[in-house]
């Protein structure tokens, strides 16, 4: 009996581990309740952190809203980059959601009569990025103060109207969970300016309603469509029976649907539906159709080789190919040099490969999304208010959603031209007769992927565009395109700081490459003067790790989605492709979307990447040796890339002591550069994405892990510590608030402090993880995708996933030990001054005077009031009274006199001549000066 105890709790304990379920909207409230008070007594709120940019390539819009009596007033809503204000046509912009506990955005809408602003939070793109919201935020105020008024479970909002002549008459469009199903979707109408909501459409719990729209001369004529679609971490299913058109003819209360048997597609293969209304009758709609198309609809060039004909080619047919048309698939599709047609021939003639795996060599995660043929964009009209329904076009719209359409679904009418519209998508096209035809009216300064689009409806061509390199503006009908991209919203997947004494700053960022700047780089409009942005490109698709040569700086190790990495010389502009490649015969390898590189620090041509297999190059990427066997549950069928390695990590104690961690929820590890692997996750929650594994560099025993639920909605906040080697778990995440985990990160020099980035804000523990402050100072509730501690400078450096790079001087913290927690004050090092001849004067009568200033670290063990005095020698310089907050504060010095300590000085110093700066300041003179509060004191000097 205790033997079957004994068994069953194994059993049922395995069932709990597994088990990962959606997190409910009540403890999401929760923990932004936790997350408050967390803030307010937290040790590290007087961190400042500073924006680093960059603006220039800007971020991925959802929404915008126009003033149509005045559209030089607008404002911007950025996927996961909050929401944004200008009254100058976009000269500036100003952000107004960053006092809200979320910058995730679906939709926007603005009733400009009484400046009341609704943000429907979560994006509706459904993309592997695209972030819960947390329900409808209203302001009365221009976005000064914001009020959650409901729909707290619906995660993805996508569409908001308002009654043009009620303010109250709000009809909300959600969508719906991403990654699980929920009966918080469909349309909600409120009569009460959100005070209560009435659900007036629900078809499902797997199906939402992605678009609404009313008729411009009635607001009772409605028109919705809802989109059933299931998100998992290994396949998207965008299509579906459930996806139609619904109208109301009562503003929103009731509805019908409206598409069978009227000519509009219906059936399994119905994805994605965008709706633009004309008037009460006439109404255009976008289908994302993923039914196949007809056989035979795309031709072959010419004789040319394709992977299709290998996939049903008899071994007798393969060795009967001309050695030059065989030759001709192989080097075009860039088989390795071993394979040509001869040996290949040779190999399928013994039987060690088949001509089946001429194709699969060339399938892996990402051409398998990017090839299915499907019919994509179509276009349909109806004039007589949905009873029938015409496609507009008979060609093939090539190009506009690729296979991936669930991310665009956005049309847009011109209500002064009933066949003026446009459609987006990967470009963004437009059609002057109704549909028939289309141009495209993408331009070398506008961004591809398309996701917004306001039509002056007073003034025809007048168009103001998001896409995912943000906001473009038209008078021209698209012929000619003004960049608006002031906003720093960049989505950052990875940042990286060189060893430089003047170092350098590498991020990736979604759909916009991976970009470089000096860290000193000045974020203004100054280089528009000069002609060059302090950041550089240095890469495009959707940028990924970085890895840099600390011998030369110049090596580069870098790439873009599904592990296509290159080393790159920066001296010279050399790029090298350096993904491994796996034999003929093989299974393809699978890549994550962000593949892992490491570079060693035991030798730097070492270079790991991970696929469902570690590879290692002993020489910088030219030759790989596969050091593991599939280190995943080995995948699962689907079209989004799974069963993949996401976090790798070599101990810096030893060469070889190597964790990897995966997106099924895999963490091993060896001891002996891969001859032997252990799996040390079994007693960790499974499944999960493992968002970081991390070797300690304080302790060779310990390791780090994060895991990540957000492709489960499952918001837990997953945080581990192992001092074996993974053998045994501690779970150290569980005082921060509930936000999936993105990464870790141990300080260089305090080895009791982490640092922790989820998915709602940045943390930090000062005592191994038993405890948590939160960083709050200028940096808002964003998404933290990485971070790393540039050593020299003692920077900490934040990748967010909405508001670009962050930096703090995190030089004072690194201090706070133990023992200094437990005084009562303590002054930190206060940096020297070099005396400057400028102090206090002005360039021109146009400009204020420069006025010098040093900062002064200090800690206090509780909120209290202190006096900063300023000391030479035993005189009393200055003395200020400061508000202190428990824990960690600055004040900013103007190392000036105050009016007693001016005399003091003259008294203990009778020789010395001292004049007014130009503003009538007395400033310090040179010499060395000491700062206390109580018994606390640290020098400084004026040089």
């Amino acid at each position: 009996m205790k033997k079957f105890t004994f068994y069953f709790f194994i059993f049922f304990t395995s069932i709990i581990l597994s088990q990962s379920k959606p997190t409910s909207s009540s403890a999401v409230e929760d923990a932004l309740i936790d997350k408050e008070k967390l803030t307010k007594n937290s040790l590290v709120k007087n961190i400042n952190f500073t924006n680093m940019g960059p603006t220039v390539m800007s971020g991925r819009v959802a929404d915008v809203a126009v003033n149509p009596e005045n559209p030089t007033e607008f404002y911007v809503g950025y996927a996961s980059g909050g929401l944004w204000y200008t009254n100058n046509n976009g000269t500036t912009f100003t952000p107004v959601l960053d006092n809200s506990p979320t910058q995730n955005i679906g939709d926007i809408a603005v009733d400009w009569n009484s400046e009341t602003i609704w943000v429907g939070t979560g994006e509706k793109n459904s993309s592997r990025s695209s972030y819960a919201g947390i329900g409808m935020l209203k302001s009365t105020d221009k976005g000064k103060t914001w009020q959650n008024v409901g729909l707290t479970d619906s995660h993805h909002i996508s569409r908001i109207i308002i009654n043009p002549n009620n303010t109250n008459e709000v009809i909300v469009a959600v969508i719906g969970h991403l990654y699980s199903s929920n009966e918080e979707r469909g349309i909600f109408k409120t009569v009460d300016g959100g005070k209560t909501w009435t659900k007036s459409l629900y078809i499902d719990e797997n199906t939402g309603i992605i678009d609404v729209d009313f008729a411009p001369e009635n607001f009772n004529v409605m028109y919705a469509a809802s989109w059933e679609r299931e998100r998992k971490a290994w396949n998207f299913d965008g299509d579906g029976k459930n996806s139609a058109i619904y109208k109301s003819t009562d503003a929103g209360t009731s509805w019908t649907k409206i598409a069978d048997k009227s000519g509009f597609p219906t059936g399994d293969g119905v994805g994605r539906i965008g709706l633009a209304v004309f008037n009460e009758n006439t109404v255009y709609a976008l289908h994302d159709s993923q039914f196949r198309r007809p056989k035979g609809a795309v031709k072959k060039s010419s004789d040319e080789l394709t992977k299709e004909d290998f996939k049903t080619m008899s071994t007798d047919n393969f060795l009967k190919l001309d050695d030059g048309r065989l030759n001709n698939y192989l080097k075009n599709n860039g088989f390795q040099e071993k394979y040509r047609a001869q040996n290949v021939k040779q190999m399928v003639s013994v039987g060690t490969v088949k001509p089946m795996d001429l194709a699969s060599y060339l399938e892996d995660a990402n051409s398998m999304l990017f090839d299915s043929e499907v019919i994509g964009a179509e276009v349909f009209k109806t004039t007589n208010g949905g009873k029938s329904w015409k496609k507009t076009h008979d060609n093939y719209l090539e190009g506009v959603y690729s296979s991936y359409g669930y991310y665009f679904g956005e049309i847009r009418v011109d209500i002064q031209d009933e066949n003026g519209i446009y459609v987006l998508g990967v470009p963004i096209i437009k059609s002057k007769d109704g549909g028939k035809t289309f141009t495209s009216i993408n331009a070398e300064n506008v961004h591809s992927d398309h996701q917004a689009l306001w039509v002056n409806p007073k003034k025809s061509g007048h168009i103001l565009n998001g896409n995912d390199g943000g906001l473009n503006l038209s008078y021209d009908d698209g012929e000619n395109w003004t960049k608006l991209n002031d906003p720093a919203v960049g989505q950052f997947y990875a940042v990286y700081a060189d060893t430089q004494k003047n170092y350098k700053v590498y991020g990736g960022l979604q759909d916009n490459g991976v970009w470089v700047a000096d860290n000193t780089a000045r974020i203004d409009k100054g280089w528009q003067q000069r002609g060059q942005n302090p950041y550089e490109s240095i890469m495009g698709g959707d940028g990924m790790q970085v890895q840099v040569d600390e011998r030369n700086q110049n090596i580069v190790y870098t790439g873009f989605q599904f592990g296509n990495y290159y080393r790159i010389d920066r001296a010279n502009g050399n790029q090298k492709y350096i993904q491994p490649k796996h034999t003929l015969g093989e299974n393809p390898y699978r890549f994550n979307w962000q593949t892992p590189i490491h570079l060693s620090k035991h030798n730097q041509d070492i270079l790991y990447l991970g696929g469902n297999k570690l590879h290692r190059s002993l020489n910088q990427g030219d030759d790989w040796e596969t050091i593991s066997d599939d280190l995943t549950t080995g995948g699962k069928k689907g079209n989004v890339a799974y069963g993949t390695l996401t976090s790798i990590s070599e101990s810096p104690f030893q060469f070889g002591l190597i964790y990897v961690g995966s997106d099924d929820g895999f963490i091993n590890v060896t001891k002996n550069g891969g001859g032997s692997w252990t799996r040390i996750s079994d007693n960790l929650p499974q499944d999960l994405w493992v968002s970081r594994v991390i070797a300690s560099a304080h302790k060779k025993e310990t390791v780090y892990a994060t895991l990540n639920g957000y492709r489960f909605d499952d918001f837990t906040t997953y945080v581990y510590k192992s001092d074996n080697y993974g053998q045994t778990w501690e779970n150290i995440g569980k005082d921060i608030p509930t936000s999936p985990v993105n990464v870790i990160k141990e300080d260089p020099e305090n080895e009791n402090i982490l640092y922790v980035g989820t998915d709602n804000g940045l943390y930090v523990s000062f005592d191994k993880g038993s405890s948590w402050s939160i960083f709050n100072k200028n940096l808002p509730n964003v998404a933290v995708h990485d971070l790393v501690i540039q050593p020299t400078a003692k920077h900490l450096i934040v990748a967010t996933h909405g508001r670009s790079l962050y930096k703090a001087d995190v030089s004072s913290i690194q201090k706070m030990t133990n023992e200094i927690l437990a005084k009562q004050s303590y002054v930190f090092d206060v940096s020297d001054i070099r005396q400057n001849r400028s102090w206090g004067r002005s360039w021109s009568q146009w400009r204020d005077a420069y006025e010098p200033e040093i900062t002064i670290p200090f800690y206090v063990n509780a909120d209290k009031k202190v006096d900063l005095e300023i000391y030479q020698g035993e005189t009393l310089l200055n003395a200020i009274t400061v508000n202190a907050d428990k824990g960690y504060n600055e004040f900013n010095f103007d190392v000036s006199f105050s009016k007693k300590g001016l005399k003091n000085y003259e008294k203990a110093n009778k020789e010395a001549k001292l004049k007014a700066a130009a503003n009538d300041v007395y400033y310090l003179p040179k010499g060395k000066y000491v700062v206390k509060i109580g018994d606390a004191k640290s020098a400084f000097e004026i040089k």
